[in-house]
């Protein structure tokens, strides 16, 4: 591994998912990447390649838009482990140049995304909504711009990195507005069986049974195991889900969980266990 432990994440200095990387690796070098692609190939590529990193951070569910799709494509083949999980709320705000002001601003530039979830200050204030490939990126391009008829809706660090002035604090329509970040190594690391809440995270295919998803999943049930997330999506280009994505409270040393994934076994094909991992206290 690089003498200097390095997080590699998706987006420009400033992104929220280098905020979530500075709130809980604050003496790793967080390395910005311009695709997901270039996360997960950091860290896969290990020692001698740049960029290279031993982990990455990863946005893989928000509380408004939902799944963040290409990351559930992505994960299955990559070869990572999931050993992590950190929650950020999302906070936006609106931004210029020096000596810009709300007067003088016409257009606000920002991810299509972000853009959409501060629909009611672009409309208050009557602003061209410019869509930009990243948060983060909008608020380099406006100060690179020094035009004060342009802003930015970005994330408050982005501000300081750029040296723009905030305009509006904390834009967002929603105050629940919350990403799930998971952080991958490419060396399983599970969470020791015994030690707090944890999460366990896996994909499976179904057998073409009758039923089989309906019978794969009832041992969860009957075993008392909470499950937080299935998710479904087409793998090699046919048009049947049948491929998940599964989520659920435990950790495989369970009694119940054990039994239920042993159960799982009788239905389904290519059971890969993606991480054990501690539950953030954002959960409860």
């Amino acid at each position: 591994m690089p003498d200097a432990r390095r997080i590699a994440y998706q987006g420009e200095p400033g992104a929220n998912s280098h905020i979530v990387c500075a709130q809980h690796y604050p003496d790793w070098e967080a390395v910005p990447c311009a695709s997901f692609e270039d996360v997960f190939a950091a860290v896969a590529a290990g020692p001698g390649v740049e960029p290279s990193a031993e982990l990455a951070m990863i946005p893989i569910d928000n509380s408004i838009a939902g799944r963040v799709a290409d990351i559930h494509h992505f994960l299955p083949g990559s070869g990572l482990h999931i050993i992590g999980e950190h929650f950020l709320r999302i906070r936006f705000h609106l931004m210029g140049v020096p000596g810009a002001s709300l007067d003088s601003i016409r257009t606000v530039h920002s991810h299509v995304h972000a853009l959409g979830q501060c629909r009611r200050i672009i409309r208050e204030h009557g602003l061209t909504p410019v869509i930009s490939g990243d948060t983060a990126g909008a608020a380099r391009e406006v100060a690179e711009a020094g035009d004060p008829s342009q802003a930015a809706i970005s994330p408050p660090l982005a501000a300081d990195i750029y040296g723009l002035e905030v305009l509006a604090e904390d834009v967002e329509d929603e105050d629940h507005n919350t990403t799930r970040f998971v952080v991958l190594s490419p060396e399983p690391v599970r969470a020791a069986h015994g030690t707090g809440p944890c999460v366990t995270s896996f994909i499976f295919n179904v057998r073409n049974l009758p039923a089989a998803l309906y019978k794969a999943l009832g041992g969860f049930a009957t075993n008392g195991v909470n499950m937080t997330k299935l998710e479904s999506y087409m793998v090699g280009g046919e048009f049947t889900a049948t491929q998940f994505l599964c989520e659920v409270d435990g950790h495989p040393d369970d009694p119940g969980l054990a039994r239920a994934l042993e159960e799982l076994t009788f239905f389904t094909t290519d059971i890969k266990v993606l991480g054990v991992y501690p539950a953030d206290p954002f959960r409860s």
